[in-house]
């Protein structure tokens, strides 16, 4: 699964990670991608959006049918 939420575009993070000693070897902060299904009334199927899990609460709050709008408006596809 690609770690990128389909929502708010979030994508993985580079860095190091630095040892006791100070030596410097790359690392990856992944952000929290779930897969969830939600009904879409107006078209009447249900979809699948990967989401990470600060994009699930947004969905919580704005509700599906303004979260699907913007994942279009982004170019994204539902």
């Amino acid at each position: 699964m690609s770690a990128h939420c389909q929502l708010t575009g979030a994508r993985p993070g580079f860095g190091n990670n630095i040892s006791h000693s100070h030596r410097r070897t790359s690392r990856r902060f992944d952000p929290n991608i779930q897969r969830k299904r939600y009904w879409l009334p107006s078209e009447g199927r249900h979809v699948r959006l990967t989401l990470a899990a600060r994009a699930i609460r947004t969905v919580d709050s704005i509700g599906i049918e303004a979260a699907v709008a913007r994942i279009r408006a982004r170019g994204g596809k539902v």
